[in-house]
């Protein structure tokens, strides 16, 4: 029998699914035993439900190829057969918040790509390297729960991952004020070129609800449990645009921040470089080993240079330099579906498994 944890994808058939899908293949933690999808391709086996919708530039594996797709609904029977589940379903945000606590309340801890939960009081948002002390939150949320092992904890929004990582690294120096623009992937939007024919040669400069997330969900992170929830910080004030751009996977961040104690170019790029967090210290099998890097090029980062730093899991900065308003602009890359989607929600439910949180039933 494996001692590996029994994993099920809640949306499996989507492309932050597929992306679970690939990067859980010969995990050494975790195996993928169980898919569940809407309700129309439930009874299919996987290769029959993405049937012509294989998105990834890696094949299928065959150990999920002849796996039956479950209901999602059915979360009884799901619920029996896993130990935890990722989730990646496409739902209005109402349907998907119902869900996940129906799972969670099944005893099945749920580790989620959705943004539902984000804003839930007693749901940690965790990015690893930067707030772990929040998973403390999964305590007080079982109590309200009424559950022993079932817990709901989510990863933030994918464009953050390009420039929040290099503020934490800098919080000494008291960042103040900061404008980001994003340059956001199509693949942030669950498309490829090939579904999305008017993206190419062209900029859109909206992305529903994004700016909003992209100003405050940093603030939640880089915010402290206090009477179990999380009290959000008041500084840096954030404002953001965010831009779709033609580039399949890669959020870009053109960045300005103004500090409360002014660092020099070399203070900070320091900082950057030697950035480290409890994946690092762990060791965790899905954690770059250098998170952020800093690259002396002034044409650099790139997407089709840098996008794959770290095995899309690190974050790569670039172009440092003063500015004539703020004390200093650069620019950031991460990768939106690694970093910022299912690779992301892969580190967390390591962690979590370091640190006891999901077990074997």
């Amino acid at each position: 029998m494996s001692e590996k944890l029994k994993v099920g994808i809640l949306g499996g058939t989507g492309m932050v699914g597929q992306r679970f899908i690939t990067l859980l293949e010969n995990h050494p933690w975790f195996e993928v035993v169980l898919v569940a999808a809407s309700p129309r391709t439930a009874g299919k086996t996987y290769e029959e439900a993405v049937e012509g919708r294989w998105k990834m530039q890696t094949p299928m594996p065959e150990s999920v190829k002849k796996l039956v797709v479950y209901d999602i609904n059915d979360v009884e029977a799901v619920a029996s057969q896993v130990d935890f589940v990722f989730c990646a379903v496409n739902m209005p945000k109402d349907e998907i918040k119902a869900i996940e606590e129906r799972y969670a309340k099944a005893e099945v801890p749920v580790v989620s790509n959705n943004s539902a939960h984000r804003w839930t009081d007693d749901v940690p948002m965790v990015v690893p390297e930067i707030n772990p002390e929040h998973l403390a939150l999964i305590e007080t949320q079982k109590k309200r729960l009424g559950t022993t092992r079932g817990f709901i904890c989510v990863k933030p929004n994918c464009s953050i991952q390009s420039y929040t990582p290099a503020l934490t690294a800098l919080k000494e120096f008291g960042p103040k004020l900061v404008v980001a623009t994003t340059y956001q992937a199509i693949s942030g939007a669950g498309k490829t070129f090939k579904e999305w024919p008017e993206m190419v040669e062209n900029i859109i400069p909206y992305i529903g609800g994004e700016e909003e997330k992209s100003e405050q969900e940093p603030l939640r992170l880089w915010g402290k449990v206090v009477d179990g929830k999380i009290e959000k910080a008041s500084l840096p004030v954030i404002t953001t645009q965010c831009i779709r751009v033609p580039v399949l996977d890669g959020h870009t961040a053109a960045v300005f921040v103004s500090f409360e104690k002014k660092p020099t170019k070399e203070q900070i790029i320091e900082a950057w470089r030697s950035f480290k967090g409890v994946p690092q210290e762990l060791e965790l099998p899905s954690a770059p080993k250098h998170f952020i890097q800093y690259l002396e090029e002034d044409n650099r980062p790139q997407v089709k240079l840098d996008v794959n730093y770290e095995n899309g899991m690190g974050i790569s900065l670039g172009r440092l330099r003063e500015d004539t308003v703020f004390d200093y602009k650069f620019v950031g890359l991460s990768h939106n579906t690694l970093r910022g989607a299912a690779g992301g929600a892969v580190l967390i439910a390591e962690l979590l498994k370091a640190q006891g949180y999901i077990t074997k039933k």
